[in-house]
């Protein structure tokens, strides 16, 4: 087990089997040394949490959201390194996607869900640049999407 899994253990995570593509894409495309990951979408062992924050959802279910996010780029990640997570160099960037009702603003702190998983996981591997955005509509209904950029050795 490389320091990365056991560190996913002592967080309580089990990486899920990686996402299957739901249209006409990749789940991810390594060009050199990088690895760009698809969107990942809010889901989790009890299915897609849906909705939008500021309309049915409030902040802390958000940041939730978005931190399955994480665990399932992690676990495109992992796919992407042919199983060997101690490959990651870096998380490079993080394009986080929320839905919301008009008026909500916190975008940022919804996506910090994600972005404080990396630094969790991964210590100083896991700081990033990153954008963060709202919409009014996800795929499939999900509340919360994140794209990722990582590099691998």
């Amino acid at each position: 087990m490389s320091a990365i899994e056991a560190r996913l253990a002592e967080l309580g995570i089990s990486l899920p089997e990686p996402a299957a593509p739901v249209a006409n894409y990749v789940p991810f495309v390594q060009t050199g040394n990088l690895v760009f990951i698809s969107g990942q979408v809010s889901l989790g062992p009890d299915g897609l949490v849906k909705g939008r924050l500021g309309e049915d959802m409030d902040l802390a279910a958000g940041q939730a959201a978005a931190r399955l996010c994480g665990i399932n780029l992690i676990a495109q990640l992992k796919s992407a390194c042919s199983g060997d997570l101690s490959r990651l160099q870096r998380v490079v960037k993080l394009g986080g996607f929320v839905s919301v009702k008009p008026g909500f603003v916190e975008i940022p702190q919804v996506i910090n869900g994600c972005s404080d998983l990396m630094v969790e996981a991964f210590g100083d591997k896991g700081r990033h640049a990153r954008s963060a955005v709202s919409c009014p509509e996800l795929p499939l209904g999900a509340a919360v999407e994140v794209d990722g950029i990582f590099e691998i050795a």
